[in-house]
């Protein structure tokens, strides 16, 4: 999917790669003026995690991003991978797997703090040029079984396509108390880094 906003701030002779289909990753880099395409990378996430499984959620992101990124480059052309982990009390979760996982993850997480971390790895010809990851701190409300219930129902397959069972930007909004850290860091994206590394790279009119 190729999605081109208009913008003279892109140097660029093609447009970057975003290896997500990521609705919010989308988002953000149309509304920031950054032209692309979305080409999803096929990896096993599950491989990925277990090997680094006791390396810390900013490792197992930054992992999945690179590995995304790293499958869809292509000769010259600016590839972006994200991925997310969020951790609490010393577990450390991903997408989850099922509705039963995410129904699981929702109950532990009900009521307590957790951290977000959003990783991103900007690759050109299959080198890792860029990589940081962002930090958000969220804490969410008491959900009864019921809420839980009739959110899983209504967010269907989607709520399995984000770490926590969550995508802030659509009904992951109702989940929360406080939200503490970068809006697009929570949608996955740390876009202020993202822009700032391309600009260095000259992708980007400075």
């Amino acid at each position: 999917m190729s999605e081109r906003s208009p913008s003279s701030f892109w140097r660029e002779s093609a447009p970057l790669i975003l290896a997500s289909r990521s609705a919010g990753r989308r988002q953000a880099l149309l509304h920031s003026g950054v032209p692309f395409e979305s080409i999803p990378a096929d990896v096993d996430e599950r491989a990925i995690e277990s090997r680094l499984e006791g390396g810390g959620a900013d490792a197992i992101a930054s992992a999945l991003a690179r590995a995304k990124a790293l499958a869809i480059s292509a000769p010259g052309r600016l590839v972006l991978g994200a991925d997310q982990a969020a951790s609490c009390e010393g577990r450390i979760f991903g997408k989850p797997a099922d509705r039963r996982e995410a129904e699981a993850l929702l109950r532990f997480l009900s009521g307590r703090r957790h951290r977000l971390h959003s990783a991103i790895a900007l690759v050109r010809d299959s080198a890792v040029i860029f990589e940081t990851v962002g930090i958000a701190d969220l804490t969410m409300r008491g959900l009864s079984d019921a809420f839980i219930a009739a959110y899983l129902t209504a967010m269907g397959d989607g709520a399995l396509t984000s770490a926590g069972a969550y995508q802030i930007e659509a009904l992951g909004a109702q989940l929360f108390s406080k939200v503490e850290g970068d809006h697009w860091t929570i949608m996955g994206l740390p876009l202020l880094a993202l822009l700032e590394a391309l600009r260095r790279e000259g992708a980007l009119l400075s």
